[in-house]
Formats: structure tokens, C-alpha cells, sequence
């Protein structure tokens, strides 16, 4: 019975390496990238957004904190 080699531990890895770095240039050669002016948009609208939301939580807790405080002097 013929004896079949294995290949050493370290020429697998590397090959697996190698292959991840082929496979990860491959995909990046599909990515649409965005334009600077998309960027740009995109940016501004995310930022108005946290704004919104921050205003909202905002008044929110000034609200939430007003009902509690008459609550809470009504208790008294």
C-alpha cells in the first residue's frame, strides 16, 4: 500500500492565506464605491437625524421630568 504525504501544516496555512487575500482582492474589485458628493449627503442627512432624535429625547425628558416633579409635590 503506497503511503500518501501529507502536506506540512505551515505550506496549508500559508496556502489558506494566500487564498484569503486572492478571494478578499477578487471581491473588492466588485464594490461600487460612493462619490465624495454621496458622502457628503450622506453624512448630512445622518447627522440630521441624530439631531431629531436628540430633540426628541430631549423633550422627552423634560417632560417625563416635569410629570414627576408634580407628582411628586402633589405627595407632599
Amino acid at each position: 500500500m503506497a503511503e500518501v504525504k501529507k502536506e506540512n501544516w505551515l505550506k496549508r496555512a500559508w496556502g489558506s492565506v494566500c487564498r484569503y487575500f486572492r478571494e478578499l482582492k477578487s471581491e473588492l474589485k466588485k464594490v461600487v464605491w460612493s462619490t465624495p458628493k454621496q458622502v457628503a449627503k450622506n453624512t448630512l442627512i445622518v447627522i440630521a437625524c441624530v439631531i431629531v432624535v436628540g430633540l426628541f429625547i430631549w423633550v422627552f425628558d423634560f417632560v417625563a421630568q416635569a410629570l414627576i416633579t408634580a407628582i411628586i409635590n402633589l405627595a407632599h
